[in-house]
């Protein structure tokens, strides 16, 4: 099975983007994390179109945006239009969550739907066969930095059973506290895409980081 890192492009040095990005291309990482948020669905503001242009222009490879934000449809469109691959929207921000998934696949894109910490998996169950994606945050969205929530492992165990022969092929991606020091970890429990921020653009040297949770991926441990 293939690995997915997604190094989140909000951690980055926003004086120095265009060099992140490059090291981000040059590296081992499979796809940029964007992170958007209104201020409104999570007490932060991150950024929108501007700097997904930016992004866009010099990446080389797939743009994975996870959308913190209220009344999501409005907006897809614009995000696919502006270089998104995949559009992962919160099942807390959709009223109508089919009718947004819809969207995304319409718009040219694969479509994920993340899950706060206290929302369970089993409310995806009438749709989880339209998804790529579904995306556990293992901390509460709005901020970098803050420590794993330790149930994030069963989710993911009890995502796993609830796809069993019926989206066999689903990513099942981890956000939130996640580094060289549970990467492992989460792999056992099901996992096989791993957004990091902190855990990446902190340390010394980035690319080797990256390159250490790629071989960590293959070193699962159980829980």
């Amino acid at each position: 099975m293939k690995y997915i890192i997604a190094p989140s492009i909000l951690s980055a040095d926003f004086g120095n983007l265009q060099r992140d990005i490059e090291m981000i291309n040059n590296s081992e990482a499979d796809w940029f994390h964007v992170d958007v948020m209104d201020g409104v669905f999570v007490p932060n503001i991150s950024f929108g179109f501007p700097v997904m242009a930016a992004v866009k222009k010099h990446a080389t490879k797939p743009l994975d945006v996870h959308l913190m934000i209220v009344e999501p449809d409005k907006y897809i469109s614009d995000f696919a239009k502006a270089g998104a691959d995949r559009i992962t929207v919160h099942y807390e921000a959709c009223t109508h969550l089919h009718r947004s998934i819809q969207l995304i696949k319409a718009s040219g894109c694969k479509a994920g739907v993340a899950l706060n910490p206290h929302t369970p998996v089993t409310l995806l169950q009438d749709v989880i066969e339209d998804l790529d994606l579904v995306l556990i945050m293992s901390v509460n969205p709005g901020f970098g930095g803050q420590a794993f929530i330790h149930n994030t492992y069963k989710k993911i165990q009890d995502l796993k059973a609830l796809i069993k022969g019926i989206n066999d092929d689903l990513i099942i991606e981890v956000d939130g506290g996640v580094g060289l020091q549970n990467i492992a970890t989460l792999v056992s429990a099901g996992a096989n895409a791993f957004v990091a921020g902190n855990a990446i653009f902190a340390t010394e040297s980035p690319t080797a980081t990256i390159a250490k949770m790629k071989q960590l991926t293959h070193n699962s441990v159980s829980i």
